[in-house]
């Protein structure tokens, strides 16, 4: 249940729950944070949030959607400046990031509830559907006045999206401060990416990449 199925009071009590679950979740962490407890800190009955929120992995799922927006909202702002491929996909990935600092401590349980693969979390499955075609259009938003192939252009969004879900299993694990060495990760790996962008341009490199692009449809197939 979303918000646009929802209105007046409705909205607002599935709004309450789900902004004092996710406070609670950076106060109290992942684990330590019960439907029960939420109801309670919320001030509406348990049912009432059951009636929202199946689960706290509903609430994750939600969360995962909220970052998205986020991500997307400051990513947009950042892109009005730049123009270098490498430079608009870091100051993706980053905003990405930036949307899930808050709940650094915790994110492994968060990937924990994420990897089953009928897991509403799970970034690959069905409900989480929107959220993903969301993310895939910011990294057609960065790819906008950059010399991509035709050939590569309309699958290369996607590729970027799954290269920032590894950015995050990186980030989940980095114990650095301030996760400075996924910061690390990505002022590297977006330079390098636009390089190999460009020499998808080159005769000799394109067969090379069309075998892969078509190994990847047969896989998913």
């Amino acid at each position: 249940m979303n918000d646009t199925e929802l209105s007046g009071k409705g909205a607002q009590t599935r709004a309450l729950v789900l902004d004092t679950a996710l406070s609670m979740f950076r106060s109290h962490g992942y684990a330590k944070t019960t439907m029960r407890a939420i109801a309670a800190e919320a001030g509406v009955a348990l049912g009432s949030a059951y009636h929202y929120f199946a689960s706290k992995d509903e609430l994750v799922l939600e969360l995962y959607r909220e970052s998205v927006k986020e991500q997307r909202v400051a990513a947009s702002e950042a892109l009005s400046g730049l123009t270098g491929l490498g430079e608009r996909l870091q100051a993706a990935l980053n905003a990405g990031v930036d949307a899930l600092t808050p709940y650094h401590r915790f994110g492994g349980a968060f990937l924990g509830s994420a990897l089953p693969p009928g897991s509403a979390v799970n970034p690959f499955a069905g409900p989480s559907r929107q959220a993903r075609r969301d993310a895939v259009e910011l990294f057609q938003e960065v790819l906008e006045g950059s010399r991509v192939p035709p050939y590569l252009r309309a699958q290369l969004p996607e590729l970027l999206w799954l290269g920032y879900m590894g950015v995050v299993l990186f980030w989940v694990y980095d114990s650095s401060d301030g996760q400075r060495r996924t910061r690390t990760l990505i002022a590297g790996a977006a330079p390098l990416v636009a390089k190999m962008v460009g020499f998808a341009r080159l005769p000799a490199v394109k067969p090379l990449v069309v075998e892969a692009l078509a190994l990847r449809e047969r896989v998913r197939a």
